[in-house]
C-alpha cells in the first residue's frame, strides 16, 4: 500500500473484544458506525484493513476486520490509528458551517487588516469545544477557540481563516490597563 496523500483519521483501535478477532474502536466519524463506509482503513505503517462488520456499543464501535480472526491478532492492533484518503469522504454531506479537521490544517489565520497569526497545525477537542492550534514562524503554538466569534470566515480555496484577534485571545483589549484596579463601567 502506498502512503495516503491526504489522510483523515477515522478511528483508533482499543482492546480486543471477545475471542473471534473483534476489536473496540473509538470512531471519529459523525456517525460512529459509518467508520467502514469510505473504503479500506489504513495504518501509518502501510497496512490496510477491510471492515467486515461494525456494531455500536455504549462508547465505541466493535469492528471485525478481514484477516483478524482471533484474540491474539486483535490484541496486536491495540492503539493503532486508522485513516482513509480525504477524497473518499463525501463533501455534499457537510453543512455550510461544517468542515473536516484535515481541511482546516494548513490554513493561514489572518485578521481583517491582513496580519498573519500563523497557520493551523492541529484541531483539538478536549471536551469544551473545538480549538485550533496556530503556529507562526519562530513562535510557540497557541490555541484559539473555533467559534463563530473568533473565526469569522473560512476560505478553503484561498487557504485562509479570517479571525477576530481579540475574540480569539490573540491580543489584549487595548482600552483596558491590566495593572489598574477593577473599576465597574458607568452606564
Amino acid at each position: 500500500m502506498s502512503k495516503l496523500k491526504n489522510p483523515v483519521l477515522m478511528g483508533t483501535i482499543g482492546g480486543a473484544q471477545g475471542l473471534r478477532g473483534e476489536v473496540r474502536v473509538k470512531s471519529y466519524a459523525a456517525e460512529p458506525e459509518a467508520i467502514g463506509d469510505y473504503g479500506h482503513l489504513h495504518a501509518e505503517d502501510g497496512r490496510s484493513f477491510e471492515v467486515l462488520e461494525v456494531r455500536e456499543t455504549k462508547n465505541v464501535v466493535v469492528v471485525r476486520f478481514r484477516g483478524v480472526n482471533d484474540r491474539n491478532a486483535a490484541e496486536a492492533l491495540n492503539g493503532l490509528d486508522l485513516y482513509v484518503e480525504r477524497d473518499n469522504l463525501p463533501d455534499d454531506d457537510l453543512d455550510d458551517d461544517e468542515f473536516f479537521y484535515a481541511d482546516l490544517e494548513g490554513l493561514e489565520a489572518r485578521d481583517a487588516d491582513g496580519k498573519s497569526y500563523g497557520t493551523v497545525t492541529g484541531v483539538f477537542d478536549f471536551g469544551a469545544g473545538d480549538l485550533l492550534e496556530l503556529k507562526g514562524p519562530g513562535k510557540r503554538p497557541v490555541l484559539i477557540p473555533f467559534t463563530e466569534w473568533s473565526v469569522l470566515e473560512i476560505d478553503l480555496e484561498a487557504g485562509t481563516l479570517l479571525v477576530d484577534p481579540l475574540a480569539a485571545g490573540l491580543v489584549d483589549d487595548k482600552d483596558e490597563d491590566p495593572s489598574a484596579p477593577f473599576q465597574p463601567k458607568k452606564t
